[in-house]
This record gives C-alpha cells, sequence and structure tokens, in this order.
C-alpha cells in the first residue's frame, strides 16, 4: 500500500457529510470487526489493486501531420525520455522537463498520413508535385505564422475529406512509408516498455472528422509488438479506410481474431463534434441507432475522454442550470476547425455526463448500454510532451509553447468563432488502480474501468459502492478491504437486492502531495424515472471544516488564497484528506442510476497567471485567471 494511500486511511466522520479530525476509538467488542485481514499481515494474500499509476492516452509527436505542420520536431525517443522525467529540449528550443515523471504513456499519432510530415520537410519530390503539398511545403519553409497558417489549411483539408487522395497513398495502409512507419512505432514502445518501472503502450488515434466534426478515437493495445506489429492502424481514407465507427469496430474485432491479442478504443472529449460524438437516434451517416450499434460500441470502447487541453467534456452549463461547477474551462464555439458555429441542441450528444444518462435511455430500449464508460484525462498535445502542469505547461502545439504571446494569440479563429490562446486547458492525467505497472495490468484496469481523471493534479481517489457501507469501514484505516469486499469499485455495476434498503457509497480523497488542499468531495447522479425521463442532481457529500449548507442546502464557497501578482496560492484553506459514507436519499429500486464522484481543489492560478508573472506581460481581458482543478472517478451503475 502507498504511502499516500495510508495517509488517506486516516479519515474519519461523524456524519455522512462531514469530516473531523478526531480520532476513531473503537470499542474492545467491535475491535475484530475493523480487522478485515485473512492474516495477521495485511499485506499478505491481497489480491484487489492497491496502487495508482499516473499515465497520459493521448499524446502526438511530429510523426501526426498536424503536429508536424505545427513545428513540432520532436519524436517518439524524446516523447518517452520526457514521459519518464529526462530533460528534453522542446521544438520551440527551450529546456522541458516534467515535475514528477508519468507512470505510463499512450503515444497515439494521426492514423491519417502518420509520417507525411517527416518527407514533406524534407521536399520529398514525391509530395511537392502536388499543388497542396507544395502551398504547405512553402509555409513549412516561411516558418512562424506562415507555418501555422499551413497546418490549419492542412487541417482544414482533412477534415473536410479534400485532401488530395494520390498524394497521401503512400502514407496510407499499403504503403510502404507508412509500413515502415509503423513498425518504428511500435519498436521505440518496445524500447521503452519496462515491466514494473514505466508502460510505454502500442496504440494510435484514428483521426475521423466528418466536414470538420470530430470523432477521434484512441487504439490502445494490450499486446507486445509481436501482436501489435502484424497490422497497421486503421485509417479513414476510402476505400481501405472509413470515418464510420462501425467500420473502426470491425478493425479491432478482426485484429483480436487474426492475433489472439486484446484491444480497446477510447472516445475523444465530444466537445468539437457539433452532436455527433454520442448518437441517440441515428449516426451522422443517417443509419438508425440499433441493437448492432449499441452492443458493439459498448463492447469496444470502454473508455472516454473527459477533460484535455481542448476543453472539458463533464457537462456544460446549459445541460446541468443547477450545477455551480458545470462552466469548467467550455470549450463550444464551434466544431475542430470551426467551419460550423455551435447551436445550443447539439449540445447534448458532446458531453459525459449527457451521454451517461442517454445511455440509459438507450439500454431501456434496445437492451445495452453504449454509453458505459471510465472516466480518463489526457493532453492530446502536439508537441510530444505531456506537460500539463499549471506552471509548466507547454501547450497544445508549438505555436502555443510558453512565449509572451501565446496568451494573446488566438489557437483557431474563422467567421464562425474563435479558440482564443488563453482557452487552452492544462489538463489532464488518468489514474489507473492496478497491482503492478505492466501492460496487462494498467490495460486490464481500463477494461472493467477502474480508473479516473484529473485536470493535471495527482490526488488519490477511492470510490466504492455496496448496500452495507457504515462509517467504521472508511475509518478501519483499511477501507479498500471493506469496499472490495462488501461492494465494487468505480467502473462496476451495483446488483439489485431484494430488500428496498438504499445503496451506500464509499468514496475517500488525498490531495496532490505537492498540489492544493481540497475544498469538497460531489457525488453525480443521474437517473431514468418510469416515464423514460433522465434525471440528474449533485449532492455534496464531504467538504472541507467551517462551512455548513445553508437552508436552501446550498455549501458556501471554500475561500480563496490566490495572489495573482505573485502567481501564488496557500494550502491554509481546505482539507487535505476527504472521505464519507454516503447513502443515496433518493433511491428508487426501480429506476436504473448511475453514480460518480468528482473531487474540487480549492481556487489555485491557471497557467496564464504564471506566463504573466513570468514574462512581465498582461492577461488578456476575458481571460479566466483562477479554477478549481478537479478529478472525475468512472461511475458506478445501478440496474434494477
Amino acid at each position: 500500500m502507498s504511502r499516500a494511500l495510508k495517509l488517506c486511511l486516516a479519515v474519519l466522520l461523524l456524519s455522512p457529510a462531514a469530516i473531523v479530525s478526531a480520532q476513531f476509538t473503537p470499542s474492545k467488542d467491535s475491535l475484530s470487526d475493523l480487522y478485515p485481514g485473512k492474516a495477521y499481515s495485511p499485506y499478505a494474500d491481497r489480491s484487489f489493486p492497491d496502487r495508482v499509476f499516473w499515465g497520459d492516452t493521448h499524446l502526438h509527436t511530429g510523426l501526426s501531420m498536424d503536429a508536424g505542420l505545427f513545428g513540432a520536431r520532436l519524436g517518439l525517443d524524446e516523447a518517452y525520455r520526457f514521459a519518464r522525467g529526462e530533460q528534453v529540449t522542446a521544438s520551440s528550443g527551450q529546456p522541458a522537463k516534467l515535475g514528477r515523471p508519468l507512470d505510463w504513456l499512450v503515444i497515439a499519432d494521426h492514423s491519417d498520413g502518420m509520417g507525411f510530415f517527416t518527407d514533406l520537410a524534407s521536399g520529398a519530390p514525391n509530395i511537392l508535385e502536388y499543388e497542396q503539398g507544395r502551398r504547405w511545403y512553402e509555409g513549412l519553409q516561411k516558418g512562424g505564422e506562415a507555418s501555422v497558417e499551413a497546418a490549419l489549411d492542412l487541417i482544414t483539408t482533412f477534415s473536410q475529406g479534400k485532401i488530395n487522395k494520390d498524394m497521401i497513398a503512400e502514407y496510407s495502409p499499403g504503403g510502404r512509408t507508412y509500413e515502415s512507419i509503423w513498425m518504428k512505432v511500435v519498436d521505440a514502445a518496445e524500447r521503452y516498455n519496462e515491466p514494473g518501472a514505466f508502460t510505454a503502450f502500442i496504440g494510435f488515434e484514428w483521426t475521423s472528422l466528418v466536414n470538420g466534426n470530430n470523432l477521434h478515437r484512441n487504439v490502445i493495445f494490450r499486446d507486445n509488438g509481436d501482436k501489435a506489429g502484424m497490422v497497421v492502424p486503421y485509417t479513414t481514407q476510402a476505400p481501405v479506410g472509413s470515418t464510420d465507427p462501425l467500420d473502426l469496430y470491425a478493425y479491432l474485432e478482426n485484429y483480436e481474431a487474426k492475433t489472439g491479442g486484446s484491444v480497446q478504443a477510447l472516445a475523444h472529449n465530444g466537445n468539437l463534434s457539433n452532436g455527433i460524438m454520442f448518437p441517440v437516434d441515428a449516426q451522422y451517416t443517417g443509419r438508425k441507432i440499433d441493437r448492432n450499434y449499441v452492443e458493439k460500441r459498448a463492447r469496444w470502447e470502454p473508455m472516454y475522454e473527459v477533460t484535455q487541453i481542448k476543453g472539458d467534456g463533464e457537462t456544460h452549463p446549459f445541460l446541468s442550470p443547477d450545477d455551480a461547477f458545470a462552466d469548467y474551462e467550455t470549450w463550444d464555439a464551434g466544431n475542430l476547425d470551426l467551419s460550423e458555429a455551435k447551436t445550443d441542441n447539439m449540445l447534448q450528444y458532446e458531453y459525459a455526463r449527457q451521454a451517461l444518462l442517454n445511455g440509459l435511455l438507450l439500454e431501456k430500449r434496445l437492451g445495452t448500454n453504449p454509453y458505459k464508460f471510465g472516466l480518463v484525462g489526457s493532453t492530446d498535445s502536439h508537441t510530444a510532451l505531456s506537460a500539463v502542469e499549471e506552471e509548466n505547461f507547454f501547450g497544445k502545439a508549438t505555436n502555443a509553447e510558453p512565449s509572451p504571446t501565446r496568451m494573446g494569440h488566438p489557437f483557431s479563429k474563422t467567421e464562425n468563432g474563435a479558440f482564443e490562446g488563453y482557452e487552452l486547458v492544462a489538463s489532464g492525467y488518468t489514474g489507473v488502480w492496478a497491482q503492478e505497472n505492466t501492460r496487462t495490468a494498467i490495460w486490464d484496469a481500463m477494461a472493467r474501468k477502474e480508473i479516473y481523471a484529473t485536470t493535471g493534479p495527482r490526488m488519490t481517489v477511492r470510490f466504492f459502492g455496496g448496500w452495507d457501507y457504515v462509517p467504521e469501514d472508511l475509518n478501519s484505516r483499511a477501507p479498500a478491504f471493506r469496499g472490495y469486499e462488501k461492494g465494487v469499485p468505480m467502473g462496476g455495476d451495483l446488483r439489485p437486492r431484494d430488500t428496498e434498503s438504499a445503496p451506500t457509497f464509499m468514496v475517500y480523497a488525498l490531495r496532490d502531495v505537492i498540489g492544493a488542499n481540497l475544498d469538497r468531495i460531489q457525488i453525480v447522479k443521474g437517473w431514468l424515472d418510469a416515464k423514460g425521463k433522465t434525471h440528474e442532481k449533485v449532492y455534496d457529500v464531504a467538504w472541507s471544516s467551517g462551512r455548513e449548507p445553508d437552508a436552501n442546502g446550498v455549501l458556501p464557497p471554500v475561500g480563496n488564497t490566490v495572489d495573482i501578482a505573485a502567481a501564488n496560492w496557500t494550502n491554509t484553506i481546505g482539507a487535505s484528506e476527504l472521505g464519507t459514507v454516503w447513502t443515496d436519499p433518493d433511491f428508487d429500486p426501480e429506476q436504473s442510476a448511475f453514480y460518480y464522484a468528482r473531487v474540487l481543489e480549492i481556487p489555485t492560478p491557471r497557467w496564464v497567471v504564471y506566463d504573466a508573472f513570468r514574462y512581465g506581460v498582461e492577461i488578456p481581458e476575458g481571460a479566466e485567471t483562477i479554477h478549481q482543478e478537479r478529478a472525475y472517478t468512472s461511475p458506478i451503475w445501478y440496474t434494477p
């Protein structure tokens, strides 16, 4: 058991909704019940996951077309070295190093055109003979804004399906260049994978764009190179590839049948999909959502990317007007290339919480919940650097790496809207509960959804659901034993029971050891009533001392210690750890439901504050300077 987890187990509660600092003193009669071990040593013969391993499910190197055109010059080796804690030189020429190493990494370069940029940059004749290739090459040679404009033009050309198919053929399945690049990806993951110390997954990003609407999926192999090297990534360009997720699922199924291996996918956060990421009635193709669709999606996509550099995807204030914390790092101007502006009717098909609700509807209708996913956080950085600490943020792309001007320069802008430079989000990472740092252990935890997302901080969070948890289970200093013995962890399913009693949930969190204190723990519930209508509610279940809910049940803010001028804050408010055993007061055994925990830190500075402090520049008007970073656990589901 980690030192952080041991500290977390000291939590004591006097009521289901508040935390205190006094130590629980058990009676003599209860001592034997408080010790759940099967042997004297509680660590002997223990089989449940007892460690959190931190990583990034979504990182790009210079092998991705857009990353290269944005100026990325770092490759696979630099990405792995940086993730392991080594210092590298960023593409912008600056030294870069993580505050703490990661435990695992998925390099997910774009499936389409992998390696194209390398030849474009060198002026390969097979690219320059085409007008598109010459145009992008000239922009690249000019550098600066011309290179950025070339990158945006490439993204738009690709997303609108107008990239020259003859030019891209060599960088697609069937091309010798493409196959050799993929083998380099596989070989690099094999070289850097060190079981027990650092896990390098083999993966790629299936780059589906439908008229600029983002349907990307990241594919992660459980296997080593001997199996993953038997295939090449699935792409989107006809006749070999497709933008339809059902065709990706067929590729995944064929891979397992061909190799005997295992593979899974996760959906890119949907806030740039313009309403097509989580369909309810029909796919973008017009094909009706049927039993085949829900079963395939449930089978192949156990995870969803709830937060990353291009916005947070938990919920939207339009969808959750009663949630005071819903408007967090919201990107809602339009789709990926801003070729279409966002409208309110699109939002319900883009965000995690609404998808979880719509999943209950589809399960009622078709027998399977396609949106029964665990939650992960990723960077989606295109710099080869998984650097999302607020004080160490290296941006989305090389043109957004640290500089005095990056806050004030739009990341993307069209007549339909803009994604401002200051709106980039220093997010996120994924915590995985596993027994060891290996491909199989971490991949299996992903598959069973015992994972949680954070916007960057590495807070330790446990979440269990059952029917018989009591405060003493948490106060025993070994709650994980009781958690697994009496219920299920995050990502699990609560089975119905004969009695009318409500389910209980045991949740606790320990702040990041070098991060901010905690404000509160909330449990988010969604359910489907007898009339087929969905509902949601957010419950404050544990919070730092000195506050009580008002007559309307509203908990006062925790306070604010941020000093903008000094780019600093203090841990003089909040709590280092929080936890509770909570019983659903509104439970109806006839209604299907889900529950997940959201853990909020006290207010801290956003990355723009650090930029302003270090460069001596003004923060643009409209930029958010203070936020409350958070963690989202995977849900626990109840089905009657």
